[in-house]
Parts: structure tokens; sequence; C-alpha cells
């Protein structure tokens, strides 16, 4: 009996009788009386079991504590108390709202039965899918549906360590292409699923975003492993989704209204902000391409000033005339 079998097996006796001497564990378990010391001491301290042991009658017994509808239950061979269901219950509803489709949702929903059975035996599954169901919203801003098939199909290539061979749009220039990747992780990146992988029609990382690809198939061949390290240097230095190893340092200053809100952002891990004599919030980011950097200072427009580089404060400059012009109000 292995030792999740016999867990297992320990509880399931504790429970039925009650009360149940040392000996006759070992001689359910043909465990050794010191392994099933570290047994019993484990579910009691590790997992929170109610198991208590009696001096007067020489037995282990399971005593229901005032917190019964808190006692861990087992789940392949895992234990779980009901708060930590409710958790796990939570994360499953939030990952069918971050990647909705009929294909996510069969895949959880095995997982999602066992966990509403574990709360029914705890006499707390109405509450608990009353909260999921009318106390958590996710609501995803600018988010673009990726096809059910696709997900999966890319999920399975980088879980497999496969080359993925797909179709891709480009939506910076509209172009199609047939492109051979090895697919080195998923990132979920302001409400949109992205796909850092090795192009070998490009021969260099890329990000791709998921709603882009079509016609995903998984290769046999195994896919070309880059560093994690090389990964964060090429894609993530720089900011946001346009990506590089040539960094360069944005330094941009809030107004005191908006930094009230701006301040408590992250916009780059690396970031560094702060407060100047007048109240503004100022703050230096790194980027190595400028456009979505610059789509974000438009989107603070006018509570914000690009300090430096000068480049950069004359490209914001420029953007905001064109949409000036586009609406008429300078020729």
């Amino acid at each position: 009996m292995n030792k999740t079998d016999r867990l297992h097996h320990v509880t399931k006796l504790l429970r039925a009788r009650r009360r149940i001497t040392l000996a006759e564990l070992i001689s359910e378990t043909r465990a050794s009386r010191a392994t099933l010391m570290r047994d019993l001491a484990w579910l009691r301290d590790e997992l929170g079991h109610p198991i208590h042991w009696d001096r007067d009658s020489q037995c282990y017994q399971w005593r229901a504590p005032d917190h019964a509808a808190d006692a861990p239950e087992e789940m392949a061979g895992l234990w779980f108390k009901p708060s930590e269901v409710l958790a796990l219950l939570t994360l499953d509803h939030l990952l069918k709202e971050i990647q909705p489709g009929d294909l996510m949702q069969r895949h959880l929903q095995p997982l999602e039965q066992r966990l509403k059975k574990i709360l029914r035996q705890s006499g707390l599954d109405t509450a608990a899918e009353h909260q999921l169901t009318e106390r958590i919203r996710v609501i995803g801003l600018g988010q673009r549906q990726v096809p059910p098939q696709s997900f999966e199909t890319v999920g399975q290539a980088l879980s497999q360590r496969r080359r993925l061979a797909m179709h891709y749009q480009a939506r910076g220039t509209g172009e199609h292409s047939e492109r051979t990747v090895s697919p080195q992780r998923l990132v979920y990146y302001r409400s949109n699923w992205l796909l850092d992988a090795w192009c070998h029609k490009r021969n260099e990382l890329r990000s791709f975003s998921l709603d882009a690809i079509s016609q995903p198939e998984v290769l046999a061949e195994f896919a070309t492993d880059v560093a994690i390290e090389e990964l964060d240097e090429v894609l993530g230095k720089g900011y946001g989704i346009f990506s590089g190893k040539d960094v360069q340092w944005a330094t941009l200053r809030f107004t005191p209204e908006r930094a009230r809100w701006v301040a408590a952002e992250q916009w780059h891990p690396e970031q560094k902000g702060e407060w100047d004599a007048q109240g503004h919030w100022v703050l230096k980011i790194p980027y190595s391409d400028d456009r979505e950097l610059v789509m974000d200072v438009l989107r603070h427009t006018p509570e914000v000033e690009v300090l430096e580089p000068e480049a950069l404060r004359q490209l914001v400059r420029e953007k905001m005339r064109e949409g000036l012009v586009r609406w008429g109000c300078v020729s």
C-alpha cells in the first residue's frame, strides 16, 4: 500500500469507527508503528483532521470539532477543507471567465462536479454556488475571443514541447503568413492571451496573439527550448508587448489628480516612481518599442507629460496634432 492509499485508508477507518487502536491500524495497513505515528501526526497537524489520542481508552478518536463544516475532504489523493474548495471553485470560475467556451467548460466540469460534491457533503454548496455565480464578476475590457480549439491546440503543443504550425494574421500590417513556431509560454496580458514562441520563419523570439492564430496543428518535431532568462531578456525588458533587447527609459509626469490612480498602478515590473515637490507622480519605465507606450500616454492626455526622451515627447505631440487635424480642430 503506497502512502496516498494508506493515508486515505487510515482516514476512512477513523471516520467509520470513530475510535481505533494503534494495533488495529497496524493490522489494517500493515505499516510500522513509526510510519503510522508520522501519518497520524501529518493528518492532524498539516491537514487539520480532528484526530485525538484518548489516554484512558488507548485509542485514536475522530472527534468532530465545532467547525466540522470545514473538515478536510479527500479528492484524488488530496484533502481539501470546504474553505479551500471555495477558493478552488473561485479559480475555476475565474478561469472560465478569462477563457470562455464549451471546450474549456467541458474539461473543467469534472473537477467542478467533484468540488461541489465535497461542498454538498459539508452542507455549504447552496451558499457557495450563490456566492460564485452572483458575487464574482470578471470584466475583460478589450478582450478578444480565442477559438477554444486554438487555445487547446496551442496548450497541447506547449505542454508536450512540440512545434506548432499555424496561420497568423499580423494586425499591424494585416499580413497573412504560415508559421512554424516552438511555443515557450502563454501570457495573459491586458485581458488577452499571447504566445511567446521561437519563430522558425524569422529565427527570433516573437509574441503572437492567440486570437490571430488559425488552423493550429501540433507537429511531431520537438520544440526548440529557449531559456527563461533569454525570454525575459528579449520579451520582458521593454514596455508591454512590443519589447526587445534595445531598451531605453521614458520619464512621464502625471498631474496630482491623475497621480492618485497611476501611482498605485504597475506599468512595468522594473518601473521607478516618485513624488515631486508639486505633488506630481514622476514615473520612469523601460521600453524598446514606443507603439504601446504612446497609446497609453495618449490615453492619459492631458493629465500626463512626457519629459524624456525628446524623441518620444515629439512623437506624442505629433500624434496629438494628427488627432486634432482629423477632428477638424486645426488645419
